[in-house]
């Protein structure tokens, strides 16, 4: 069997490494935020290339806590995209604001320009363009418009740690940005937790105290906040873990390329493009197929595991039918979600387990 991530793999890697910064953590009974998350904050702000990095939770909470600071309200509308994970939405949901969704290009996957501005209304309050997969979206052509209309971006860089666009890192365009620590992301906890980056005082200040119970300085509450506050403990592993993020990244990138090339020219898959001026890192290696259900039953077969990201947009959800959304409305995204399946990858593969993988892909018993 090959697995579609291997965790243990990683742990095995770095269990030396990690077991001590746990035991650091329970022996000084700093268990919630503390020096090693002060520590990890510090060092991802300048790994993403800001001033401020703020540790939170969950990528939810970074999402929640950077659309607050970033001024939207009950009543206001935020743009997004309809094929994304659900948290993109349901953080706007919390505020009481409104999701409007606009399509997404058929190459990337990410927010197309070309349908953003007919979406803003008077009501928009934030662009919140989804780093999908790995890759960013096209922030210089969202940027412009969103200066245009004064309106601030916050990006979902949750699946995007390390990611560029024209040399810039995932997180460093807009007026903020959000990471996801889910153990199985590029960059994942032992647990959960999440972060948002900024190179704004004002946001940092925000949202420091949103996380926190809305505190200045404690038992001073200036904002009604949230338990949103990050474990000493993950701060900890992180840290062991941001070491090797590079490593891990170029590990990922070089099994894409190696997929890429076997897959080149296939009749069953198309695979995922990395676009000019953009650093994918490949969270997700995508490929779309026209029978994507019965490629997955046959790699199944043949042992290889695979996984669906996203099957059923947002806007197609029974939670968000209350939008008012229906199928058709985005048939580039609707299209995706049918097609695409995510192929094995993590940095522990090997060369051969590659091939392995688009063996199963190719042969000739798969019909489809």
């Amino acid at each position: 069997m090959i697995p579609f991530l291997d965790l243990k793999a990683q742990y095995a890697s770095i269990k030396g490494e990690v077991d001590a910064a746990v035991l650091s953590v329970l022996g000084s009974a700093q268990f919630v935020l503390g020096d090693e998350v002060a520590a990890f904050e510090r060092e991802f702000a300048a790994y993403c290339g800001t001033r401020h990095a703020i540790a939170v939770n969950t990528g939810t909470s970074a999402l929640h806590l950077a659309l607050l600071a970033a001024g939207v309200g009950p009543g206001d509308e935020v743009v997004t995209v309809p094929f994304t994970f659900v948290a993109s939405a349901a953080a706007i949901c919390y505020i009481g604001a409104r999701p409007v969704f606009v399509d997404i290009d058929p190459v990337t996957f990410t927010m197309d320009p070309a349908r953003l501005e007919s979406a803003i209304t008077p009501r928009t309050k934030a662009i919140l363009p989804v780093h999908l997969y790995g890759q960013m979206a096209e922030m210089d052509a969202i940027a412009e418009i969103a200066e245009r209309h004064g309106i601030p971006v916050v990006e979902d860089a949750c699946q995007a740690h390390g990611a560029e666009y024209l040399g810039q890192r995932a997180g460093g365009i807009g007026v903020s940005g959000c990471f996801s620590f889910y153990p199985g992301k590029n960059l994942g906890a032992c647990g959960e937790g999440g972060i948002v980056v900024t190179n704004d005082d004002a946001q940092m200040e925000t949202i420091r105290m949103l996380r926190d119970w809305g505190q200045e300085r404690r038992y001073h509450h200036v904002l009604k906040g949230y338990n949103y506050r990050m474990d000493g403990i993950q701060g900890a592993i992180l840290r062991v873990k941001l070491r090797h993020l590079e490593d891990w990244t170029e590990a990922r990138r070089k099994h894409a390329r190696h997929y890429s090339s076997l897959l080149a020219g296939s009749r069953r898959v198309q695979p995922p493009v990395d676009a000019a001026g953009r650093r994918h890192v490949y969270h997700i290696y995508a490929v779309r197929s026209p029978d994507r259900d019965g490629l997955q039953r046959s790699l199944q077969a043949e042992g290889v595991q695979s996984g669906l990201h996203y099957p059923i947009p947002v806007h197609l959800q029974k939670a968000y039918a209350d939008l008012g959304y229906r199928a058709g409305d985005f048939p580039v995204s609707e299209a995706a979600a049918r097609e695409i399946l995510s192929l094995p990858i993590y940095p522990e593969m090997t060369s051969r387990q590659v091939e392995c993988v688009v063996a199963a892909v190719e042969q000739e018993a798969y019909v489809g």
